[in-house]
């Protein structure tokens, strides 16, 4: 998977071959340089790709490098180091904090941030070596091969080896950077340390930015934008990964579609603060970076210490975004998640938050139970307010001991009476916030994050708990034991409702206070490892406001995330679309909800909720008490397609068909339409969603993924179609539809 050969200079060139995508890097005077990432190519010699164009006078040339046409202005570095040339957004920006020699032999740089990544060896490595300190991929060693390039800044005593991991199955390259102090008494600052940098020159002019944005409720909307020269840059400062913007981008070409066409996913495997840059210069080369944001970042190095980047993995598509999205699925469901349920069928659950809100007791719980238990529903959830003397969001976060005021029969007897009725039983929590009304507050507030002399922020009646803190995570580790070991709890839906403010700790010194938001992201990491190996069958879901930190990361311990709190079919289509440019249907916490729907008051119809709801971890979220028998009939019926469709949509490949913010055909009303294909193409699961009508529209969707020999059966109709048929003429799904109207197709080939 990973050839070296020697350029003319004698200096290496390394092909790494990622399933069917090649990476080319070369070694040019010391400094490693990018030649090429795309599809496969055959050639290894590509030294001709390096861009050999003039450039202004103003622009310094290295003293080292013999070639007068050289600037590292223009070169396309794999790691691009701030100060000595290239003055477009750096990857790296470092500074030694004296001026006295760092080893005896070895000068420093005096305290400025000029830096220099240059080469000095390379090893290939059998697999792929485990990143204790963040999330990461994982594979076996005959799936993988990693090239670490090991270099140095010739003036300082930093070393930096840069990690590339190739998959043989995936046209994917995982991307890391260790940054080393090697100097016996001198300390250094890290102010920039990105995960991975690549450097295009073979682009198009127009190429164009995907990038996923939203606020709560309206989370991961897909955007396609043009570059402009300059930088372009979607990132968080939230302490969190947010509902804003999501640490992934994709750069594409002007004439890419969901099946063809360039497409280079990036993805940063991270849940706190980050910053993915676009930057085009002034002769069209264009540079995309992913990794920890450097607004407020300071990261001090001392003698003998190392900094860990987060790992970013890059997908490569010659075949349209379409491509770029199933790689991603299959590699995070198969790489990224672990343990027990990583790949395993999700149960139907109902969650009780929509339904009670604070206002309910173990009785009515338990008669939620009964109902769902008659309906094919496999799980209850106890949603807020269980704990403390929470009636409301304002108290009790910190305070994990059981309401008995309203758990009358206690905790343990609650999980008994739901599991008397075959269903499996989880719970909420809230860890990482404390409430100023809580007994956890009147004992601890320096747990709480502040800065001293200022304020505190408060947001939803509740602050943040520290959790660079070991004392403050061995707290949550035993609470929340506690609970989990008292009775048979076998799902945990875990929540963050808050952004970072104020972001202090009392154990921090000053000058590590730039330190504070990786530490805290480092110290929830920490927390999720210690509860998942001491809890190893639970079922851990995440939330964040609904989908505020979806990111790859978490999936790393909680194999689904609640996708939005919007849980409006018709806003769910924006919402899980956009999702699947780069998460599994498997990691997206899918629910249907009462109608009128409590965000948006809109009326959808319960087939039509139970269809949108089906693309994802499917449950409901809504009082089963309140529905009539008809909307039973049709829960029994969803709960069993949910079972008889599982693998198609969790393990099959997704198809974008029509996404909701295309103008359909230009004409006729607004739609939405995608569809699942099993491994071996054996079957398919075709949804289509009218979200707003039109005067006589003409539908007709063209699907993909099919075998076109093949012959395949409407499951409905008994009508046969060749695959060839379905995917170049498409269905005729003309009809005179109501809004929220929607038709689902199972095909299995004959």
């Amino acid at each position: 998977m990973i050839k070296t050969i020697l350029s003319a200079a004698g200096e290496p060139i390394f092909h790494l071959t990622a399933g069917d995508a090649s990476y080319v890097i070369s070694i040019f005077h010391g400094f490693p340089l990018h030649l090429y990432a795309g599809p496969a190519i055959d050639d290894d010699d590509v030294e001709y790709l390096l861009v050999r164009v003039g450039h202004d006078s103003v622009v310094p040339r290295p003293a080292h490098t013999p070639e007068g046409w050289f600037s590292c202005d223009i070169a396309p570095f794999e790691y691009p180091a701030y100060g000595s040339g290239d003055f477009r957004p750096s990857a790296v920006m470092a500074k030694m904090l004296t001026n006295a020699q760092a080893d005896g032999s070895v000068p420093v740089t005096g305290g400025a941030p000029t830096t220099a990544v240059m080469y000095e060896s390379h090893e290939i490595l059998a697999g792929k070596p485990v990143l204790d300190t963040c999330p990461a991929i994982h594979a076996a060693d005959d799936e993988c091969e990693t090239l670490v390039l090991h270099c140095a800044d010739p003036a300082t005593a930093l070393k930096y080896d840069l990690y590339y991991t190739v998959m043989r199955d995936y046209p994917a390259v995982c991307r890391r950077t260790v940054i080393r102090n090697t100097s016996a008494d001198i300390s250094a600052t890290l102010l920039r340390a990105y995960s991975a940098s690549l450097d295009f020159t073979t682009v198009d002019p127009q190429a164009e930015l995907v990038h996923l944005w939203g606020t709560w409720g309206r989370e991961r909307h897909m955007e396609r934008t043009p570059l402009l020269h300059g930088s372009m840059s979607v990132n968080s400062r939230r302490g969190a990964s947010s509902h804003y913007h999501n640490p992934f981008a994709a750069l594409v070409t002007s004439e890419t579609t969901e099946e063809s066409g360039m497409a280079v996913g990036m993805s940063l495997i991270y849940s706190g603060n980050f910053d993915i840059t676009a930057d085009v210069d002034a002769f069209g080369l264009t540079r995309l970076m992913a990794g920890i944001s450097p607004d407020g970042f300071e990261w001090r190095l001392d003698p003998g210490a190392e900094f860990v980047t987060p790992e970013a993995v890059i997908v490569l598509s010659g075949e349209g975004l379409g491509k770029m999205s199933r790689v991603y699925h299959k590699l995070y469901r198969k790489h990224l998640c672990r343990g027990e349920w990583a790949d395993r069928e999700r149960p139907i659950l109902v969650n009780n938050w929509e339904a009670t809100y604070f206002n309910f007791d173990d009785e009515k719980l338990v008669a939620i139970a009964e109902d769902a238990a008659k309906c094919g529903i496999e799980m209850l959830v106890m949603d807020d307010g269980w704990f403390g003397i929470r009636n409301d969001d304002r108290s009790s976060l910190g305070d994990w001991f059981v309401n008995e005021d309203k758990i009358r029969c206690g905790l343990g007897k609650l999980v008994e009476k739901v599991n008397a009725l075959g269903l499996k039983f989880g719970i909420w929590f809230e860890p990482e916030m404390i409430s100023p009304v809580s007994k956890l507050y009147e004992a601890h507030p320096e747990w709480a994050l502040q800065t001293t002399g200022r304020p505190m922020s408060i947001s939803r009646s509740q602050y943040v708990l520290d959790m660079t803190r070991e004392d403050v995570r061995d707290y949550l580790f035993e609470t929340i034991s506690g609970v989990l070991s008292s009775a048979n709890i076998e799902y945990v839906k875990w929540d963050f409702n808050r952004n970072l403010t104020e972001a202090g700790s009392a154990l921090l010194p000053a000058e590590r206070g730039g330190e504070i938001f990786h530490r805290y992201v480092l110290g929830l990491y920490d927390l999720l490892e210690r509860l998942t190996s001491a809890f190893p069958h639970i079922l851990l879901e995440g939330c964040s406001s609904g989908g505020g930190r979806f990111d790859p990361a978490m999936l790393y311990y909680s194999p689904q995330f609640w996708t939005s709190d919007d849980t409006d079919a018709m806003e769910r289509l924006d919402i899980q679309l956009g999702t699947s440019f780069v998460y599994p249907a498997s990691s997206m916490s899918c629910h249907v909800s009462a109608s009128p729907n409590h965000q948006t008051g809109r009326v959808t119809s319960f087939t039509t909720r139970g269809n949108v709801a089906m693309a994802g971890a499917f449950g409901y979220e809504l009082d089963l008490t309140k529905l009539s028998d008809e909307e039973k009939d049709l829960i029994r019926k969803q709960t069993a397609d949910y079972h008889r469709y599982y693998d198609i949509i969790n393990r099959g490949d997704l198809y974008r068909l029509v996404l909701p913010t295309d103008n359909y055909n230009g004409k006729t009303g607004k739609c939405a339409s995608w569809m699942y294909v099993s491994e071996d193409r054996s079957e398919a699961l075709f949804t289509f969603v009218v979200i707003r009508t039109s005067v006589h529209p003409v539908y007709f969707v063209k699907l993909c993924g099919l075998e076109p020999k093949a012959v395949y059966v409407d499951q409905a109709t008994g009508k046969e179609y060749y695959g060839s048929t379905l995917m170049n003429a498409g269905l005729n799904l003309t009809k005179n539809y109501r809004d929220g109207d929607s038709v689902v197709v199972h095909l299995v080939r004959k």
